[in-house]
């Protein structure tokens, strides 16, 4: 299984690979990109089985990401991660066919609860 972690914040994208280790999910490739402008060429040149994405990056937005994601009709699942999980967010999350939105600061039990049933 790999999973590809989405987020402009190196220190970010390494607190979700940790966190994805301590939920159980340490034996699965990881790999990273700084936006979804990079996340997409990713995906289409090599789909991940799942990506996890910040929200709010410069170049394309994780939602702006699962909208271009869907649109390709690219083999993906995404989750969206994010500071800020107003109602408003999880409709458009919803809307767009994010698995899920985590809202950060999130836990490895957490991690578990939504990957559970999307990475068994």
């Amino acid at each position: 299984m790999k999973i590809l972690i989405v987020d402009d914040s190196k220190a970010m994208r390494m607190i979700v690979r940790r966190t994805l280790r301590h939920a159980g999910y340490g034996d699965h490739s990881v790999e990273e990109a700084t936006n979804g402008k990079e996340a997409l060429e990713i995906i289409q040149s090599s789909p991940p089985d799942l990506v996890l994405s910040d929200w709010n990056m410069p170049e394309m937005s994780g939602l702006q990401l699962l909208e271009a994601v869907k649109e390709q009709a690219l083999p993906v699942k995404v989750g969206l991660v994010t500071s800020q999980g107003t109602g408003e967010m999880r409709a458009q999350a919803n809307e767009a066919g994010a698995l899920f939105l985590l809202t950060k600061p999130f836990t490895p039990d957490q991690f578990r609860g939504v990957l559970e049933p999307v990475l068994g």
